[in-house]
């Protein structure tokens, strides 16, 4: 019952934006002068609501929080109520305004886990991430490049890979600082490096093995792994804004990788009538690195021939019986 108790006004996601002390209960809130905590909101009444001690003096009695016949009363759990008990968690709105009080003797929660790599902030992060991506993007534009070499050609493919990384890490930045209090630009533009970095260096190996090897496996379910790897980008930009909603963010980020490689394999059966992805190579590589043994043309031509024995029993005609035109 005794002070001091404190009221806290939150943010929508429940980060504390101002924190009021007082002394004992009970407590006034509202708009007006006269009150003991200023509710600077216009959909609160002069005189809404008083927090006051309800019970024995003690353990046994309760804070309870009481609407004075406002116009909007107090809303808990989405009901608007004509009282409230106040445990130390309890969050109710005023208003437009959430609210939660609590006493000095409230127990936090032990302190978290540094995980934020504090020391990994800043331009040097987001050096490192522009530089991954100049030097993907350079990569790309060699790797595709059939013509003349033109140095225009390279200096558009790095402005372009490094604006649309900007873009990107611009926005997670925007959410950071809205969620997060801070906004972490490099780090996110160097998360948004790795990724790039990641995805073209495994469509690149997966191109590479598949020639070499014949593994046409690598060609034709490599948007899967695409879209595993876009998944994990984005679980470590959520891990930047709220370090300590990890688990959260791994069943999330799980659930679009998944629902990703649904819509993949729907499309390729709309598409195709095949589960896999088109068997189609980007890039032009030496024959140099083939590694399985080319087949022959006679090798072709019996295979074609075990090819047209099946197609014909398909059709409903006897292996080898011509077919005659009208």
């Amino acid at each position: 019952m005794n002070g001091p108790w404190f009221i806290e006004i939150l943010a929508r996601s429940g980060d504390v934006l101002q924190r009021h002390r007082v002394d004992a209960l009970p407590i006034r809130i509202g708009r007006g002068y006269d009150n003991d905590f200023i509710l600077d909101d216009d959909y609160a009444a002069a005189r809404h609501a008083v927090v006051e001690w309800v019970g024995e003096t003690g353990a046994a009695g309760q804070p309870v929080l009481r609407d004075l016949g406002s116009m909007n009363g107090i809303v808990h759990k989405g009901k608007r109520q004509a009282s409230v008990s106040l445990a130390g968690d309890t969050v109710v709105r005023i208003g437009h305004t959430s609210i939660r009080v609590r006493p000095a003797a409230f127990a936090v929660a032990p302190e978290l886990a540094d995980r934020t790599l504090h020391g990994w902030e800043g331009v040097l992060p987001g050096a490192a991430g522009a530089l991954l991506i100049g030097l993907f993007s350079l990569f790309a534009r060699w790797i595709a490049d059939t013509g003349y070499f033109e140095y225009v050609r390279y200096v558009e493919a790095v402005a372009w890979g490094i604006g649309a990384a900007l873009l990107w890490s611009g926005a997670w930045a925007f959410a950071n600082r809205l969620f997060g209090r801070h906004a972490r630009l490099g780090r996110h533009l160097f998360i948004i490096g790795c990724g790039v970095v990641a995805l073209g260096g495994y469509a690149l190996l997966a191109s590479t093995l598949g020639y070499a090897f014949s593994l046409e496996a690598f060609t034709h379910y490599a948007s899967h792994v695409a879209t595993v790897l876009v998944a994990a980008t984005i679980y470590f930009h959520l891990c930047t804004i709220k370090p300590p909603n990890r688990r959260r963010y791994r069943w999330i980020c799980t659930g679009l990788a998944v629902l990703g490689s649904v819509l993949i394999l729907t499309a390729n059966v709309q598409r195709t009538g095949r589960f896999s992805d088109e068997l189609y190579m980007a890039t032009l590589m030496p024959p140099q690195l083939r590694v399985s043994q080319d087949k022959g043309v006679d090798q072709f031509m019996r295979e074609v021939e075990g090819m047209k024995e099946s197609l014909d029993r398909s059709r409903g005609r006897k292996p080898g019986e011509d077919e005659i035109e009208d």
